[in-house]
């Protein structure tokens, strides 16, 4: 929908793309664009030929993929959300290099939108992202399911006794991830668990912003405010004490952990390390249950 962001993809002017899509409004005799001063729109008729054309583009692409003699196995590029590399993935990676030392695993964390050019471009195999799992030509295997729930240092919550239950709280003590996933809002996890907790908290702006996760439960650790703990990110911490969850009342996210590859691009190697991120997140998943069983129920006064 960008004759600008056409011509960069296919190398040429913008004058360029421009000039082809006329000429082929011209021998169509009928508009495929409608055309404003802020946007392009499709007609039906370029609807049509859009879908057309991508349903060709992709079956050449993947008989051409068929088809080419495949390379020697190289690393396996693994594309992850940086919080959920940092916090869970990494402690776990040394169990995956034992058990398959074939595998040369290659992890970056990255947080970008993927879709299916860019990992062609970049030469990544597969990525972790926690979101929605709602890709148009990739396909998202859900992992781990994600529970959200309040977190603070011990000494913060004794600097701040009159923090008796989630009515009490005031937007300058939150602390934000502004870009959970690609497209939420800079709010969306707080506001989902102040939404289930039937608690208003106005002006959420006034709080303070990170755009990781794992910054904002940083400067909960230091006793710098409450974080939106993602239980995948915060076990650890609850279980020592580090942290505590002053309110309990999980609330499952609306993101989960997707393990990410291409359509029609299964490899024994992606087989592989799905199954391990399966059999991980299982384990995971069993002893966080029962910790986040344990937290007493939400108190609204």
């Amino acid at each position: 929908m960008s004759f600008t962001r056409a011509a960069a993809e296919l190398c040429v002017t913008q004058g360029a793309v421009s000039q082809q899509v006329k000429q082929l409004e011209g021998w169509l005799q009928r508009p495929l664009f409608l055309r404003s001063p802020r946007a392009l729109v499709l007609t039906p008729e370029g609807q049509w030929l859009a879908t057309v054309l991508r349903e060709s583009f992709q079956a050449i692409e993947g008989t051409l993929a068929q088809l080419r003699v495949r390379a020697p196995a190289g690393p396996f590029a693994l594309s992850c959300d940086p919080s959920f590399a940092m916090g869970w993935l990494t402690p776990r990676l040394g169990d995956f290099f034992r058990a398959h030392p074939e595998v040369g695993l290659r992890v970056s964390g990255e947080f970008h939108a993927l879709d299916r050019e860019r990992m062609a471009r970049d030469d990544v195999a597969a990525a972790l992202r926690y979101d929605l799992g709602r890709y148009g030509d990739l396909q998202a295997t859900p992992i781990l399911d994600e529970w959200l729930l309040p977190v603070a240092s011990p000494a913060f919550m004794a600097a701040n006794p009159q923090l008796r239950s989630p009515a009490d709280l005031s937007a300058p003590l939150l602390l934000h991830d502004s870009s959970a996933w690609a497209g939420a809002g800079p709010y969306e996890e707080w506001s989902q668990w102040l939404d289930a907790a039937g608690v208003a908290v106005p002006a959420l702006e006034q709080g303070r912003h990170f755009n990781l996760s794992q910054l904002a439960l940083g400067a909960a650790l230091a006793g710098q405010g409450i974080a939106m703990g993602r239980a995948a990110l915060v076990l650890d911490d609850l279980e020592s004490g580090r942290l505590v969850a002053p309110f309990g009342a999980p609330v499952r996210s609306r993101g989960a952990y997707h393990f990410v590859t291409p359509l029609q691009r299964d490899s024994d190697q992606s087989a592989l390390v799905l199954a391990w991120l399966q059999a991980q997140a299982a384990q995971f998943r069993a002893r966080r249950d029962a910790l986040l069983q344990a937290l007493p129920a939400v108190r609204t006064g």
